[in-house]
């Protein structure tokens, strides 16, 4: 059973487009689009290894807001669109990883999911093997997310955690 329809901000992609997994995403949703704002952020950079990746995955997903975006003072512009087509679609979930944005848009009674959050879900599916070596690619690849929310996952799963060197 799939969750529905997901919006995306464009952090969760580049990171899934580094470790090769956006399709994960059609394993857990039904459906997954991103407002306009997101998808020039993404694109912005021709020269990135993984831009063929998400602009293959992303072409056919782009909406634009029909509405005003009165959010950019408080978020960024692609957080900010996220949002509004979220709830101009009324999707079931908005994949952010920005805390600042996430604690906004859960104000908004939005429910938020992150990038780790999607890996272990897929790990619980089997639609993926083990998280450490993907974990071990976004540090590698400089993609920050804190040890202290990826080992606690990795524990959760029976996996090695990762040790600071």
């Amino acid at each position: 059973m799939k969750n529905g329809l997901v919006i995306s901000d464009s952090g969760p992609i580049f990171s899934l487009a580094i470790i090769d997994k956006l399709e994960i995403l059609n394993g857990l949703f039904d459906g997954i689009y991103i407002p306009k704002a997101v998808w020039e952020e993404l694109t912005r950079d021709k020269t990135a290894g993984h831009y063929q990746r998400i602009v293959e995955y992303f072409e056919d997903k782009v909406k634009e807001i029909s509405g005003f975006n009165e959010l950019t003072f408080v978020m960024d512009y692609g957080e900010s669109e996220s949002v509004i087509l979220y709830k101009e679609l009324n999707a079931d979930y908005l994949l952010i990883d920005d805390k600042k944005a996430r604690n906004i848009a859960e104000n908004f009674g939005i429910q938020c999911i992150g990038t780790i959050g999607i890996l272990s879900i897929a790990r619980d599916k089997g639609l993926i093997g083990q998280l450490k070596p993907l974990f071990e690619m976004f540090i590698k690849n400089k993609r920050y997310y804190s040890l202290k929310l990826l080992n606690p996952i990795l524990k959760r799963h029976d996996e090695e955690e990762i040790e600071i060197r």
